[in-house]
């Protein structure tokens, strides 16, 4: 039998957990999110927070559940005859399992109607402690046969015995458990035919997705190597072998001296093979973080180490601007925002560093990032700026060129351009006509979303 300190330590958990578990009217806005990303056929970065928060703390809610079903199991037992020796603690043991069911019927519900958000939960995301195939395995768990038609013979005890639980609403720490209770007495029923529906829509949702990771594993696998091949070749006859870059020292820190935290290079080898598949002359994005420009950022990540932030084949990496810059020409936009903004622009691409780099290019998902995604995932939805994916090669993504255009659409400024024509910075409106001359080499054949960013 439980003490009366961790009685009613149990009974302040689990008022604390039914105010997280998530009830249908509460999940208005991540609802319309998942249609809008379910019709679209991706989640964008402010939808993938907002959802992904909300699970977060669904999953926080259900696990402190799950613990006071741990330690009142014990004292309540499973069977009607422990159960009726012990009405208090089944009391909060059923209300406990009421609440995970309700809580968990509406989560499930949301993404069934729409697969993009069940992938989406079923990525892994560092960032809130994530791990590959959390919703599967949570689907798995609450569609079990065998616990379902042990929580409708709960139901019916409950049911059966229901003025005997409310004999105790006179006692004061009580009095919360039948509070609950009462809450969730519409949604206890459960019947034999909704728990083999249940768990036949799991089967077969798992036996398509088993799949469908098995496609994605071997698509990554082709592009990666495919990737990594066009990125380590040069093109014949566009700089002697053993040239260097032509951003010279002097120029790199001219263009540092230049730059704010927060600006976006972009980037561009002479010579890369890769040119020749990408859209247009500027293949490559990195944004810049400032290193000790930034002074007053919270983020300890961010402060006074990193000069850039950049997704190349090894990752999603802080990176030397002596690396970065390790280039032949580049342009550099500036965001229209406020210190306080940038600071939170900053700090959230700074929660994406070490993860995998994004070969199949695919900014639906987030677990790995492209180039350009970077600087998707770090602006978007900030002070009401909102960019757009472009369909290339069946792909949703926004290659580097495509991201210039959506980036002075959004009031970015260019700051300066160097090396288009000749090896200095132009600036102004010397700036801008060179960035409209590099238009005048876009292929109409590039239309491929291979980014040169896998090239170093």
């Amino acid at each position: 039998m439980l003490d009366e300190g961790e009685f009613e330590s149990c009974v302040r958990r689990l008022v604390a957990a039914a105010d997280g578990m998530p009830r249908k009217e509460e999940l208005a806005e991540e609802e319309a999110a998942a249609e809008r990303a379910q019709e679209r056929g991706w989640f964008t970065p402010d939808e993938d927070e907002l959802v992904r928060s909300s699970y977060c703390r669904y999953l926080a809610a259900r696990s402190a559940l799950l613990e006071i079903l741990q330690i009142t199991r014990s004292t309540a037992g499973n069977s009607d005859a422990s159960w009726t020796n012990q009405m208090p603690y089944f009391a909060i043991a059923f209300a406990a399992a009421a609440l995970l069911v309700r809580g968990s019927s509406y989560v499930i519900e949301l993404a069934k109607k729409r697969p993009v958000i069940w992938k989406k939960l079923d990525e892994p995301e560092a960032r809130y402690g994530l791990v590959a195939k959390t919703f599967t395995e949570l689907h798995k768990s609450v569609t079990s046969p065998v616990d379902l038609l042990h929580f409708r013979k709960a139901v019916q005890f409950y049911l059966q015995h229901k003025s005997e639980i409310h004999q105790f609403e006179k006692v004061e720490q009580f009095a919360a458990v039948l509070k609950i209770l009462k809450n969730e007495e519409q949604s206890l029923h459960v019947s034999h035919r909704d728990i083999w529906i249940r768990r036949l829509f799991y089967r077969w949702y798992s036996f398509l997705r088993s799949h469908r990771s098995g496609y994605r594993k071997v698509m990554f696998h082709l592009f990666r190597v495919s990737g990594s091949t066009i990125a380590e070749l040069r093109q014949p006859g566009v700089k002697e072998r053993g040239m260097p870059k032509r951003i010279s020292s002097s120029q790199r820190n001219e263009l540092l001296e230049l730059a704010q935290p927060g600006d976006v290079f972009i980037t561009r080898h002479d010579d890369a093979m890769s040119n020749l598949f990408l859209p247009g002359y500027w293949p490559h994005a990195a944004l810049f973080l400032g290193g000790e420009k930034f002074e007053h950022t919270e983020s300890e990540n961010c402060r006074y180490q990193h000069d850039f932030l950049e997704a190349k084949k090894d990752g999603v990496l802080f990176r030397s601007a002596s690396e970065t810059l390790h280039v032949d020409s580049c342009l550099i936009l500036r965001p229209p925002l406020e210190l306080q903004e940038r600071e939170i622009a900053l700090q959230r691409a700074c929660s994406h560093e070490g993860k995998m780099y994004d070969f199949l290019f695919d900014f639906r998902t987030s677990d790995r990032l492209a180039c350009t995604e970077v600087i998707y995932r770090t602006y978007h939805g900030i002070a009401g700026m909102y960019f757009s994916l472009v369909i290339k090669s069946g792909r949703a993504c926004l290659p580097a060129e495509d991201l210039i255009d959506q980036c002075l659409a959004l009031g970015f400024s260019l700051v300066a351009v160097c090396n288009f024509r000749k090896n200095q910075i132009s600036l102004g409106e010397e700036a801008f006509a060179d960035l409209q001359r590099s238009r005048k080499h876009l292929s109409a054949a590039g239309d491929s979303p291979i980014a040169s960013d896998a090239r170093e």
